[in-house]
């Protein structure tokens, strides 16, 4: 039986898909960039006790029952104590967990929310109020005999005492930092999902021992664990566009997307089961990166939002089938969609990579609907494993047509710098060649081999200055553009002072030379 912590902790989560689970019933008729949309706090909570008021234990049970029906909780346990149950308002909403503890002659009512908020502006004092009203009417519209028939009919459903919630003391503070850590334990229907989050710890944990700073590492540091990085994954490195995906900016960025990736894994995966669960995240992690890669030319990106919301995407897809019931669907379908929205809108307005987002949940919502058929037929092994294999050929092909029709401006301006190297050496070799040839083999050496390079130079310069660069590389070119207009002014000058046979030229060329001086010890500048 899993602990107490992490059944109550899932249970938000999973209460509206769960009941589903249950034999074939489900099958009738889940990137520098940043994921700033969850916050992890306090727990707000509201507390009232209550007399009996000439109610007996049992029939108080049976009103608080029929009053958490009427108000349409999720109930989890019933015993002759009291019940726990929660509000059901959609996953984005507010939700509290109502525990009902008669305790002789009163009761204990308490309401605590069960999201991250740190405050509750009131919610969990209104769950109180609302479930009293809704008791005082209802109270006067059954009998004793009917209070004693439902009474007797609940008791088939109460929880031994041993496993009554409402009977366990508090938890020490031990026990809630070992259930805490729990939700990183692979059980059955939970596998994956404590895996990958285990792995995405572990990679951010062996980044802050080699000394990457936690709240915030270099652009270095995360391209040496494998950022995605247009020009260096163009390069051949590939499997950055899956490298990245463990990567995170910061451990604010780390803490956020795995608290996203244990909603959503709590809720998907059992539907999905573990293969199913395990590729879906990696082709939507993989298109995310390719997307991100054809958006951004020049930004380092890392992180696994890009998956997780690939993940939410396949979740939306099943959402708009027969799986779950339709009630349900609708609910979860709104949330969801709610959720997905928010953080797309609020990634326009930071340093958030949209573009993965956005890769990945389009990519989940087509991985969702290849996958709801084997969902279906969950007894055919043959179409289990032949759409996974006919997602990964087309996810895998279309990503490598993207990377191979990528512009990759940085190979393109390698190359040009090669080029303007290569004429720079033979422009400044006309130098050495003074003093060995004649005044006219000179003249020619001058007008061939070094004006000529140096108007091809700064050509060149010109022409790549439309390429998509770094800053830091706009700055060079346009020291270089200027670099080799001085070089070729003095080029023109020596050869008019050749040429002329004249010593009048002579001040500018001093002038020209200490301006290139300058210029070059600007350009050799680490």
């Amino acid at each position: 039986m899993q602990n107490r912590f992490f059944g109550l902790f899932i249970h938000k989560m999973r209460s509206l898909v769960l009941k589903y689970l249950h034999g074939n019933l489900i099958f009738t008729t889940k990137t520098s960039d940043y994921d700033k949309n969850m916050a992890i706090g306090l727990t707000p909570k509201h507390l009232m006790d209550v007399p009996l008021n000439n109610l007996s234990d049992a029939q108080y049970l049976v009103l608080a029952v029929a009053t958490a029906e009427k108000l349409n909780w999720n109930i989890s346990q019933i015993s002759s104590k009291g019940i726990i149950a929660y509000t059901n308002n959609g996953l984005v909403n507010w939700n509290g967990e109502v525990r009902i503890h008669i305790n002789q002659d009163h009761v204990n009512l308490k309401s605590q929310s069960t999201g991250s908020d740190m405050i509750d502006l009131g919610k969990n004092r209104k769950t109180i109020e609302t479930f009293l009203k809704e008791f005082e009417q209802l109270k006067n519209t059954f009998s004793e005999e009917e209070l004693a028939q439902q009474y007797a009919h609940l008791q088939n459903s109460f929880v031994p005492d041993d496993q009554n919630l409402l009977l366990l003391p508090p938890p020490t503070t031990k026990q809630k930092v070992s259930d805490f850590f729990a939700i990183f334990i692979p059980v059955k229907g939970y596998t994956i999902t404590p895996i990958l989050m285990n792995i995405n710890i572990l990679v951010f944990i062996l980044m802050a021992i080699t000394g990457a700073d936690i709240f915030s590492p270099s652009p270095e540091i995360l391209l040496q664990w494998g950022a995605n990085f247009r020009p260096a994954t163009l390069m051949g490195e590939w499997w950055r566009l899956i490298t990245c995906c463990f990567l995170h900016i910061g451990i604010i960025h780390l803490a956020l997307n795995m608290f996203a990736l244990l909603q959503i894994g709590i809720l998907l995966e059992p539907l999905l089961g573990k293969t199913r669960f395990f590729t879906a995240y990696l082709l939507t992690g993989l298109s995310a990166s390719v997307l991100s890669l054809w958006w951004h030319s020049n930004t380092v990106s890392a992180g696994a939002s890009g998956a997780i919301f690939g993940m939410y995407g396949v979740f939306l897809a099943l959402l708009t089938t027969n799986l779950i019931e339709k009630k349900e669907r609708n609910q979860l379908l709104q949330s969801i969609g709610i959720f997905v929205c928010f953080n797309l809108i609020y990634g326009i307005s930071g340093d958030i990579d949209n573009a993965a987002h956005l890769g990945g949940l389009l990519s989940g919502i087509l991985i969702g609907y290849a996958l709801f058929p084997s969902i279906i037929k969950h007894s055919n092994q043959k179409l289990k494993y032949l759409t996974i294999a006919c997602m990964c050929i087309v996810t895998i092909l279309g990503s490598y047509l993207v990377y191979k029709n990528t512009p990759n401006d940085w190979r393109t301006y390698e190359n040009k710098m090669a080029e303007f190297y290569e004429r720079q050496e033979k422009a400044l070799a006309v130098y050495k060649l003074v003093d060995s040839l004649t005044t006219d083999q000179v003249l020619v050496a001058l007008q061939k081999d070094g004006i000529k390079n140096w108007e091809a130079n700064l050509q060149l310069i010109t022409d790549i200055e439309s390429l998509d660069l770094p800053k830091e590389n706009l700055a060079r070119n346009s020291n270089l553009k200027k670099y080799s207009s001085l070089r070729l002014d003095s080029y023109r000058l020596l050869y008019k002072a050749l040429e002329e046979n004249t010593n009048k030229y002579d001040t500018q060329l001093d002038q020209s030379y200490k301006k290139i001086e300058e210029i070059l010890t600007v350009l050799n500048k680490p």
